[in-house]
């Protein structure tokens, strides 16, 4: 990418170079997110075939999926806090680098065998994807001349490319070696990539926008002391009461699985009820709260099973699908880098038809998009009973099956995922401006946590009737969300 580096008399903090036209610094968040996105899915993509392997921790499948659920939602959930650090405590750039660390530390401890340090390593490794998660893109942003500069739009989908790259990569290099030579190598490899992510951020710090460096709000030192006693007080009771659970031999996992999943359902709730219950909101923010909330439940029923194809489609991948193609026999977790390469080849053609339909006058408002990706991801579930009734016989299906659900999954995602960060900006009170990207991913954590809790309830989700429910559950949201379509706009104001 060196290459690539031209003179600039625009130059940006730092550096009088620009990476593909835009400030040098794009080039250290891209590598950076590139790294961190590598470690995030090779973990994605190794965690379900660990769990359930038996020399891995050889679990059932419910289980599995109820762990990997909780660790996606701890993911998203985290990136609320993340946002405060950097806000209160030690400025994004920071925060990136404690994250950047927690996060090698993570998969080192992982690569370590016992299933203590398996919790443990799964506990830091989604402590700092969520410190990182919150702050980068804030990062990219610090890189431009606030909103109306021209080159933002493009050095975000530069910046976004990086995620895919890494994306993409990150099940051929991980999951082989996982699957193939030992399931610890691969995670000891995902922490040599966070590595090589931090070490060029460190290097490439001198490009980055000052501002990065600023934290916004410092925390007063008594809130700050406060706040670190009322948090050693909920360590301690959580510490005593579990220890009292193990030493009187009454504990199970899901002693830890059902608070987790709970909480990943009512914290989110919370949230956006003293949102919206804010008497300081003026009528404008409240009429265009009550309609992110439409968009808000359409996004966590998408996100439930969106991310079963990381854990419910990718372990029938495992258990039932035929990996071979012209003799040629795949690790299963390929399957995982089916979806970026399709972003990656699919978001400009949605983005070439949502402007050619602009210039006519019929590109579909944001409500519309949205109910449109709903309902596809509910298309991808009806699909998916095709293959599971063709293997209920303990017959093997073409992997092609699993190529065509990730398919109709990427459509749905780039109606929904841009659209939702789009909408979440736009209809933020100002009072909550900082924090709403933090909320947007808390649909995240909702659909999952409802992921987690139906698999610690003993649901197999990969009965073809769970994935009927599913299906049609995600159906009759979508037609609801556009039945009501003129409603949820008008609730939107001027936002379009």
């Amino acid at each position: 990418m060196a290459s690539s580096l031209t003179k600039d008399s625009a130059s940006t903090p730092g550096s009088e170079k620009t990476f593909f036209g835009h400030p040098r610094g794009l080039a250290t968040l891209f590598m950076t997110e590139m790294w961190e996105r590598f470690s995030f899915y090779g973990m994605k993509a190794l965690l379900p075939l660990y769990l359930v392997a038996p020399g891995g921790m050889d679990m059932n499948a419910a289980t599995a999926t109820a762990i990997f659920s909780i660790y996606m939602a701890m993911v998203y959930l985290l990136a609320l806090p993340g946002g405060w650090f950097a806000d209160r405590l030690w400025g994004p750039r920071k925060t990136i680098t404690i994250a950047a660390l927690v996060i090698m530390l993570g998969h080192l401890t992982l690569a370590l065998p016992g299933q203590a340090m398996f919790f443990l390593g799964l506990v830091f490794v989604a402590i700092g994807s969520g410190l990182l998660k919150a702050n980068i893109s804030t990062m990219v942003g610090h890189l431009y001349n606030g909103p109306d500069d021209p080159r933002r739009d493009g050095g975000f989908t530069v910046f976004y490319i990086g995620i895919n790259l890494g994306a993409f990569f990150a099940p051929l290099a991980i999951g082989t070696v996982g699957e193939k030579v030992g399931w610890h190598l691969g995670f000891a490899i995902a922490a040599f990539g966070m590595g090589l992510g931090l070490i060029q951020f460190l290097l490439g710090g001198r490009h980055l926008s000052p501002q990065s460096s600023v934290v916004p709000k410092p925390v007063p030192r008594a809130e700050l002391m406060s706040l670190v006693r009322k948090a050693m007080l909920w360590i301690i009771a959580a510490v005593v009461f579990y220890g009292v659970a193990v030493a009187t031999d009454v504990y199970t996992l899901n002693w830890a699985i059902v608070p987790i999943t709970v909480s990943g359902l009512l914290i989110p709730i919370w949230v956006l009820t003293k949102i919206k219950r804010d008497k300081s909101l003026n009528e404008t923010e409240q009429s265009k709260m009550t309609a992110y909330i439409w968009f808000f439940v359409a996004a966590a029923i998408f996100w439930m099973i969106y991310d079963q194809g990381a854990s419910t489609v990718a372990l029938f991948g495992k258990n039932s699908t035929d990996t071979s193609i012209f003799g040629f026999d795949f690790p299963v977790s390929w399957f995982q880098s089916v979806n970026p390469v399709l972003i990656m080849a699919m978001a400009p053609v949605v983005a070439w038809i949502w402007l050619a339909l602009n210039r006519r006058g019929q590109e579909p408002n944001s409500v519309v998009k949205f109910a449109s990706g709903l309902f596809l991801v509910g298309v991808s579930f009806f699909v998916f009973l095709i293959p599971l009734s063709m293997a209920g016989d303990g017959d093997k299906v073409g992997a092609y099956w699993i190529v065509a659900i990730y398919f109709i999954h990427t459509i749905g995602e780039l109606c929904v995922s841009p659209v939702g960060l789009s909408v979440t900006t736009k209809m933020a009170p100002e009072k909550y401006a900082s924090q709403m990207l933090g909320v947007w991913f808390l649909a995240v954590t909702a659909g999952d946590c409802t992921t987690g809790l139906l698999s610690t309830a003993g649901v197999d989700l990969n009965k073809t009737g769970v994935v009927a429910m599913e299906a049609t559950m995600a159906i009759i949201a979508a037609v609801a969300v556009f039945m009501y379509r003129k409603k949820v706009k008008a609730l939107m104001g001027d936002v379009h």
